[in-house]
């Protein structure tokens, strides 16, 4: 106890924002842990990826720009922008609901959401892909140009 009164207490004093952000940190660290464990939708790797599109007929949906997905994508996948899914407007993968679906975007940091949207519209087994193309990319893993 004499340690926390004596060196905890007046560090929290004399570094007060300090003390709060690593706080705030901590607290954001649980419960983006603890969000990411609940979640429906989660995340692959790229062997785990290539094994569900060859064993499972997993269905890629890729949500990048439509320039970004001519420089290149994953084979078979289907180029489909997240407004287009956040508006349901996506009839192109309606047909899809029980398939696997992998959404794929630049870096993974934003399919997880558009997953989230997915699943709320009826799709059963979503998954993203973890690093999204530039993880893909990164493996030389192959890509169609268009």
């Amino acid at each position: 106890m004499d340690f926390v009164t004596l060196e905890i207490i007046p560090f929290i004093k004399n570094h007060l924002l300090l003390s709060l952000g690593w706080i705030v940190l901590f607290v954001a660290i649980i419960v983006l842990t603890v969000k990411s464990k609940l979640s429906k939708v989660k995340i692959i790797n790229n062997a785990q990826a290539i094994n569900m599109m060859n064993n499972q007929n997993a269905v890629i949906v890729d949500i990048r720009s439509a320039d970004s997905f001519k420089k290149g994508h994953i084979t078979e996948s289907h180029n489909i922008l997240p407004i287009d899914i956040k508006n349901a407007s996506a009839k192109t993968i309606d047909k899809f609901k029980e398939n696997i679906i992998i959404v794929v975007d630049d870096n993974g940091l934003t399919s997880a959401s558009i997953g989230e949207v997915l699943v709320k519209q009826g799709f059963l087994h979503v998954f993203t892909l973890k690093d999204g193309i530039a993880g893909w990319n990164g493996e030389n893993l192959p890509l169609v140009r268009k």
